[in-house]
């Protein structure tokens, strides 16, 4: 697919949007806080643990230590994990894509208790438990 002057130039101007609100100038794992670090532009600092973010859960401090910041600043790459994250999504509390957001908030979820929660799962134990899956030839 070629892309024509206008679309490069609106590109351009897009990614200079994005960098205005902040990009980063440098990145780093801290071992002893296991937490990734990232200094933006604007004197912002944003920290996390790297289980929040896609492809960076179970990453060992060799893996997690080697952070490739994209020319645009707007990018993250781990070349031993193959992860990527993208700035304004971080900044946004997008830690993945929607699919894994989704599983995660899902799996949540799942583990939640509550009062209801545990009367259903008492009721329907009282019953003989959860039926089981009929089995189709």
């Amino acid at each position: 697919m070629a892309v024509n002057e206008e679309q490069l130039a609106s590109a351009e101007a897009r990614m200079q949007a994005l960098r205005h609100a902040g990009h980063v100038r440098a990145a780093r794992y801290d071992p002893a806080a296991d937490r990734i670090i990232i200094s933006l532009n604007t004197g912002l600092d944003l920290m996390f643990p790297p289980g929040l973010a896609e492809g960076l859960a179970g990453g060992d401090a060799n893996a997690l230590s080697v952070i490739e910041i994209s020319p645009s600043g707007l990018g993250l790459h781990w070349p031993a994990l193959d992860a990527d994250l993208y700035v304004p999504g971080l900044l946004q509390g997008q830690f993945g894509s929607r699919h894994w957001m989704a599983a995660e908030l899902g799996g949540q979820g799942g583990r939640t208790r509550s009062a209801a929660k545990t009367a259903a799962a008492q009721a329907n134990g009282r019953k003989g438990g959860r039926p089981r899956k009929s089995v189709s030839a």
